[in-house]
């Protein structure tokens, strides 16, 4: 079926009103969950076949966390759906305003490859719990994980309501220049601004996902053990192919060593002596990827690591020192298992630094100073933090998720899921007495006089 039929089917199921009441929303949220638990085995075994991901590594980034977010959405729909009442002004007695949340109606939903499970479905779970209909288009780079979301959702949902667009740059294409309601995009800034100017010509609001040079800041006060410990975890996560990943690091000068033979001791006591021979440490997505993380590394200023694998697409863990902002490494988001270590002196460089790179989407800071960790967090501009720990900030349904600037507009994750699929109609009911005069004309300098007591 081609993608304008398949729109315009979506467009007439909405318009019906079905899936506006509550009951519906609620049973295709709960079909849903029964159906990925249906399909868990299938839906780990294509992680593992697109990026190498052990099935404990899928479950926990992946799987997991959407069966927290489906959870999460059927114990709170009935909350988010009610109208939320709001303060009626002196002027407006005998009224009542509130607001109601609304779906927008047909939604797009574009996922990228390197958390192709979870980047399409947790979207959707909004989308749905609003009462839109949507279409998903997953990242192709991730085939298997497409097909397997393909074969799930046709399973539980009819195309009318909820579909899967299969393909690439050709389908992608097409659905940009298609008019919807709303598109939520995860991807590249790149692609990221190609989507904006194609829903400008629609005037279709948007929210974009994107990325960026998210820092670690590790200074002269923080427990270095935990800081090795933590940074390994979140920069090696899927073979570091991670929008929120550690992109590199800024280390006092006087803990720089220190802090690099424990990040070795880390990563050997995490993946072993040999990591590219781990069964669970991931490979890169394609051959493209590969080669361009590849030509990345330095060898001059190699310190632990650097050795590549081509027949698996594998690169091993790889820390660099002496990275200075002119590096190649360093003028775009890394999206590998490479940590660049930038040296600092005093903390006021710090800012200058992260400056030189656009909005990041995360930033990192292991201290045990309250001062300098208030200063960091006010001082700079960036989507969301982790203080002593990284990544773990997008696990929660119950705060937002999403970048700023070159990172992102908008958020998602537990009620944001909802809001951001849903137009908050503002609505002033009125009763029929009193019914004064004062706004009607002809008016009169009583009235004036009386209305600046009121309105001021």
């Amino acid at each position: 079926m081609k993608i304008q039929e398949v729109v315009e089917m979506q467009r007439q199921y909405f318009r019906s009103g079905i899936t506006l009441s509550f009951e519906f929303r609620i049973d295709a949220l709960e079909m849903l969950l029964e159906t990925i638990k249906k399909h868990e085995t299938k839906i780990i075994k294509a992680l593992k076949d697109d990026l190498g991901k052990s099935e404990m590594e899928a479950y926990m980034s992946e799987v997991g966390i959407v069966y927290n977010s489906l959870n999460y959405a059927i114990k709170n729909l009935k909350k988010w759906m009610k109208p939320k009442k709001v303060k009626t002004p002196l002027a407006n007695f005998r009224g009542k305003s509130y607001r109601l949340p609304s779906p927008y109606g047909n939604v797009l939903i574009m996922s990228p490859w390197n958390y192709p499970f979870l980047l399409a479905v947790d979207p959707l779970i909004g989308a749905i719990a609003a009462g839109n209909t949507a279409v998903i288009k997953p990242g192709s780079y991730s085939a298997h994980t497409a097909d397997v979301i393909y074969e799930l959702l046709s399973e539980v949902f009819p195309k009318e309501y909820v579909a899967v667009v299969l393909g690439g740059r050709k389908e992608n294409t097409e659905l940009l220049e298609t008019k919807f309601d709303y598109i939520f995009f995860t991807g590249s800034p790149t692609v990221g601004r190609l989507v904006q100017s194609k829903a400008s010509v629609h005037l279709t609001p948007v929210t974009l996902e994107l990325g960026g040079k998210s820092p670690v800041i590790i200074d002269e006060s923080a427990n270095l053990k935990l800081a090795a410990r933590r940074i390994v975890f979140g920069k090696l996560l899927n073979s570091g192919q991670t929008c929120i990943a550690p992109d590199y690091a800024l280390v006092h000068e006087s803990i720089v060593d220190e802090f690099i033979d424990l990040a070795q001791k880390e990563i050997t006591k995490q993946y072993g002596e040999e990591p590219l021979s781990n069964k669970d440490y991931g490979k890169i997505i394609n051959e493209k990827h590969f080669e361009r993380i590849s030509n990345l590394i330095d060898k001059e200023k190699v310190v632990f690591g650097g050795e590549v694998k081509h027949e698996t697409l594998q690169i091993s863990p790889t820390i660099l020192k002496d990275v200075t902002l002119g590096d190649a490494i360093m003028q775009e988001e890394i999206f590998g298992p490479l940590l660049p270590i930038i040296t600092y002196k005093e903390d006021d460089e710090l800012e200058g630094i992260i400056l030189q790179n656009p909005t990041p989407l995360a930033l990192y800071i292991f201290s045990e100073r309250e001062d300098f960790i208030e200063k960091m967090l006010e001082r700079i501009s960036f989507g969301g933090a982790a203080v002593n720990d990284t990544i773990q900030h997008i696990s929660t349904v119950h705060m937002p998720f999403g970048g700023v600037g070159n990172s992102g507009m908008g958020a998602y994750h537990g009620k944001w899921s909802f809001s951001t699929f849903s137009h908050y109609k503002s609505i002033y009911e009125k009763k029929d007495k009193p019914d004064l005069n004062i706004r009607y004309q002809p008016y009169t300098k009583k009235k004036y006089k009386y209305l600046r007591k009121v309105l001021k």
